[in-house]
């Protein structure tokens, strides 16, 4: 017997778990400027969907899924991107769709309840928020061939969970993305949880990575609580792309130190200790540490940071509460560009009884 091919994911971390450089490090992350910015999004990520949560407890607000713990994988995202870059998120990305320009209290009326959250003030082009799982990864080829046969220099960013890579339409995607060399790139935001699944019963792949291999695209793993391993992997797969080197998946290893969404209660399927433990090596607190030992950061600094951050969400929050309810037929208004006879008809009906 002889080996046919041969294959291997390689895997990219910068900051080892106490914060010490692992490696040299890209030009970027010698930047206190840039290393302050990066730290500040992430930091206004978690104080954001502290309030969230907040909201939907006290009744102000629908369900909603946190981003705790994982906050370097969406502002890494955000930060690599071009405007004229498309990203389609799942519901974790608020750190990217704030860098792009999405305001706090679009995500905020959109989980509300109100449509009107994903019609995006600032990248027109994004994509809304999309809940099914893995079905935004078709959307995702189809925008991306696009762009490939307008000969454009952008590329797509398709985010999803690691659970979504159990589903047809990931494989669909990914199998599209190798045979047509599109300029995509994979995000997969391994937190180790589907809801209640662990990763150990949702594959028996060792890595989420090499699924990448079976499309014949780029795969690899990179240090999810590490932001500086995160944007430079982003910087290089999104210019591979932007340059017809085709596509890439990066899997992103982190942990969800939340529950699910504020449906459920991860107590019930998950240990305390397991949780604990990764408290330990969570993105926020190891580039604070970083940014602390190159003297770029201290506790004033800190403390203006989160005033400066309470006070930007409070702005957001009041907005959000202040913006009138939609009226009821408006839920006929946003999937159709000319409405059906029957939904018609409907819609009229709605009418006259408001009369």
């Amino acid at each position: 017997m002889s080996i046919a091919a041969k294959f291997e994911i390689p895997y990219t971390r910068f900051l080892d778990e106490d914060a010490a450089p692992t490696q040299e490090l890209p030009a970027f992350a010698k930047n206190a400027d840039t290393m302050i910015a990066l730290y500040r999004m992430m930091v206004l990520t978690r104080t954001f969907d502290k309030k969230a949560i907040a909201l939907q407890r006290t009744g102000k607000m629908g369900t909603y899924p946190s981003s705790l713990g994982q906050e370097a994988v969406s502002v890494a995202m955000g930060s690599a991107m071009k405007p004229e870059d498309v990203l389609f998120p799942y519901y974790r990305e608020y750190g990217a769709q704030f860098w792009r320009g999405v305001t706090m209290t679009e995500i905020l009326l959109y989980w509300g309840g109100d449509e009107r959250g994903m019609n995006y003030s600032g990248p027109r082009k994004d994509f809304p928020i999309c809940v099914p799982i893995a079905s935004h990864g078709p959307h995702a080829v189809g925008v991306a061939f696009a762009m490939q046969f307008r000969q454009e220099k952008r590329a797509a960013v398709y985010v999803c969970g690691e659970g979504a890579t159990s589903k047809g339409d990931f494989y669909e995607t990914v199998n599209a993305a190798g045979a047509w060399k599109l300029p995509l790139v994979i995000v997969v935001n391994n937190n180790q949880w589907a809801i209640s699944v662990p990763r150990s019963a949702q594959t028996g792949a060792e890595t989420i990575a090499q699924k990448a291999i079976a499309g014949g695209i780029a795969g690899e793993q990179v240090d999810g609580n590490d932001i500086v391993a995160l944007r430079h992997r982003m910087d290089l797969a999104l210019e591979e792309a932007r340059n017809g080197g085709g596509a890439t998946l990066i899997e992103a290893i982190t942990y969800r130190l939340c529950d699910h969404t504020t449906a459920d209660d991860a107590t019930r399927y998950r240990p305390k200790e397991e949780v604990d433990k990764h408290w330990q090596i969570e993105p926020v607190a190891r580039l604070k540490k970083y940014m602390s030992a190159q003297g770029w950061w201290d506790d004033a600094k800190e403390d203006a940071l989160a005033k400066q951050c309470s006070d930007e969400i409070d702005k957001a929050v009041q907005k959000y509460l202040d913006t009138p309810a939609q009226p009821p037929e408006t839920m006929f208004d946003h999937m159709f560009a000319s409405l059906p006879h029957d939904l018609a008809k409907q819609r009229e009906y709605l009418l006259s009884r408001k009369k």
